[in-house]
């Protein structure tokens, strides 16, 4: 029997939350003023859950480990975020919206959960104009938008390559209005190392000071996990170096089961690596992909450089093989077909494994049209490629400007060059249709849940759904729980649950100074990033899989008998944190791997090499995998899978394609 109950309404796909809205109990505005909320998480998914539970009453503490809420890793999101509004009258609308993500999900998405992000994504356009970000505008002075991966309308609002940054500015200002009222208060510097649990039900965490050392404990009747993804298993990836998945694994640990682990995006617009040198990756935006062109030379280990090669000689392979989509197809089918063309032998670059990315025939267009607007009836090629490449540049610049600042090469002259990497995990702790994870009181929001983008998420996306469980989901879902919990009175943290929990954390610190090995935490990270994207990257197999576990076990121990820490426990001690963090990530990595491994089939990011049609392309079983995967973690390293099964009511279930 399933421990599941993804608590989804009755009626139609199209009623559900509206009837959900109507009828779901409420917290009387008296009451909210004696609810304690915790929020570990200060990027758009938190920082926009606080502030509003915070306007409604609810007395809210939020905690993040960096210096400010401002420096939370949705900042570094660049393209743009997407609505429903249909601005451009060109066929978009809720239902589009909908099938878009289920269909780029490869069908591994709740369909609730999906249309209800779909009708809220026009809400958050107005929230966020409303706070003044400073959207791109049209001539006329309407929103503007322009095309992401996985659709044929445009529905991606965007503020030139920053949208995260502007996105994140309006959330943090609408948290520190509520945070100067005393409606929250705020603790940076603080991250949480385990969820205090009271009868089953989620009752506060346990926080370390990272400045001082101390350990802290903070009392919630309800717990929201906004803490992102764990991205950074891969060492290797866009994430921020700080992104970690130890608030989501602590939960993991007290109950909370972790659902599609496996599912990792692999972004196919990003800056090659360039040596072992780095500790991260740079994304290019996924909207360069909305002008520019991807191409490798059609003749193999072609040396030449880029502007040596004539037209007739370069692969669109994107255009080649998915003229309806061209370089706009999903982002796991992008980063596959590089991979696909690097490993071929067409790769470009010292390394071979890059494609280019080339702006040649966007400024031409561009240019051309300013000189029709300008009344110029014979320009030049200079001007129109200087009126180009000025359009370009407004749309772009700071992309353009980032990448020539990185690799020295000026993108305006020569085409780019991109490799995918790891950028975003679709998997995440469990939720019903209210947000709530499997221990009552314990919600999880934005990536740090697994609920609304199935096996690959579309472009664009990751802010949609952060911002519409923040603003617009939880401030609902929430009072369905504490409406029953006005009797609880605010617990005194000196019980023996709290204490215990305490000890819990101090005693695995205590273990991990007293290691007093012989190799840095980096050195660990390292080798667990190199199994998990041999072997549970781009391409998965049995084989590499199992040998990845096993590899991965051995290297667990080694980490718990070898990892130098130094420093003092009661201060600040960044590799005290980072150790923390990597012992779990080895067995997160572990239980990818797993996970991997008992899904007999491809599906979006999650690509089994013996899973495939005859074109390459994912090969799905829907008759045996169309179901969620939540693990129960039994301790020691054993996990118990639990399944919730996905039913499409509205769509029909078809092999993807973007031919």
């Amino acid at each position: 029997m399933t421990k599941l109950d993804a608590k989804i309404p009755e009626g139609s796909l199209a009623e559900k939350w509206t009837k959900y809205q109507s009828s779901v109990p409420l917290v009387n505005p008296a009451n909210k003023r004696s609810l304690e909320i915790v929020i570990v998480g200060s990027g758009l998914a938190g920082a926009s859950a606080a502030a509003s539970l915070a306007e409604l009453g609810y007395k809210v503490k939020v905690f993040c480990f960096q210096d400010s809420p401002r420096r939370a890793h949705s900042i570094a999101a660049q393209g743009g975020i997407n609505a429903a509004k249909n601005y451009q009258n060109d066929g978009d609308s809720v239902y589009r919206l909908f099938y878009d993500t289920i269909k780029g999900g490869d069908y591994r998405a709740r369909e609730a959960n999906v249309h209800r992000l779909a009708e809220v994504s026009g809400n958050i356009i107005d929230q966020c104009v409303a706070q003044g970000v400073p959207f791109a505008r049209e001539y006329g002075g309407l929103l503007s938008n322009r095309s992401f991966g996985g659709t044929q309308v445009q529905r991606t609002f965007y503020a030139a390559g920053q949208t995260g940054q502007q996105l994140l500015l309006g959330a943090y200002s609408a948290l520190q209005r509520q945070v100067g009222m005393g409606n929250v208060k705020m603790y940076t510097r603080h991250e949480m190392l385990d969820v205090v649990t009271i009868d089953g039900k989620a009752r506060g965490i346990i926080a370390r000071d990272s400045v001082t050392g101390a350990l802290e404990r903070h009392f919630g009747h309800a717990v929201l996990l906004c803490t992102g993804g764990y991205g950074n298993v891969f060492y290797l990836s866009t994430n921020a170096m700080g992104s970690n998945v130890t608030a989501a694994w602590k939960a993991n640990k007290k109950g909370a089961f972790f659902a599609n682990p496996c599912y990792t995006q692999i972004h196919p617009t990003c800056i090659p690596v360039s040596g072992d040198h780095q500790s991260k990756l740079t994304l290019m935006s996924e909207s360069l992909r909305n002008d520019g062109r991807i191409w490798v030379p059609k003749k193999e280990n072609d040396n030449r450089k880029a502007n040596e090669i004539p037209e007739d000689e370069r692969d669109y392979y994107l255009e080649r093989r998915y003229p309806a989509f061209g370089n706009l197809v999903p982002r796991d089918i992008a980063s596959r077909a590089a991979k696909e063309r690097c490993d071929a032998g067409f790769g470009v670059g010292a390394s071979k494994m890059a494609v280019y990315l080339d702006y040649a025939a966007a400024i031409i267009r561009y240019g051309k049209g300013e000189a029709n607007k300008n009344n110029m009836h014979n320009p030049s090629d200079e001007e129109i490629q200087a009126m180009g490449k000025a359009v370009v540049k407004e749309k772009y610049g700071n992309l353009f400007d980032m990448y020539k600042q990185i690799t020295g090469e000026d993108p305006y002259e020569v085409p780019m060059r991109i490799y995918p990497a790891v950028h975003y995990t679709m998997g995440g702790l469990w939720v019903d249709y209210n947000l709530m994870t499997t221990i009552p009181g314990l919600y999880a929001l934005g990536e740090a849940n697994f609920s609304d983008h199935g096996a690959n998420r579309l472009g664009a996306s990751a802010l949609m759904q952060g911002l519409a469980d923040g603003y617009f989901v939880i401030p609902y879902t929430i009072g369905n729980y504490l409406a029953s919990e006005i009797r609880t009175p605010s617990m005194s943290t000196d019980s023996e649950d709290f204490v215990a929990a305490e000890k819990a954390v101090r005693d695995r610190l205590e273990t991990l100074m007293n290691i007093k090995g012989s190799k840095p935490v980096d050195y660990f990270h390292k080798r667990l990033g190199k199994i998990m994207w041999d072997e549970c990257g781009m391409a998965r197999s049995a084989e590499g899989l199992k040998a990845s576990i096993k590899e991965i076990q051995a290297l667990q121990k080694e980490f718990w008998s070898d990892v130098k820490i130094p420093g003092e426990i009661d201060n600040l001690n960044p590799e005290l944190e980072k150790a923390g963090r990597v012992a779990d990530f080895l067995e997160l990595g572990e239980l990818m791997c797993i996970d991997a491994l008992d899904r007999n089939e491809s599906c979006g990011g999650h690509f089994r090499t013996e899973y495939q049609t005859e074109d390459g392309e994912a090969l799905r079983d829907d008759e045996n995998y169309a179901y969620v995967a939540a693990w129960e973690n039994k301790g020691d390293g054993k996990f118990e899978l639990h399944k919730e099964e996905l039913k499409y009511e509205n769509i029909k279930i078809a092999q993807r394609s973007y031919k």
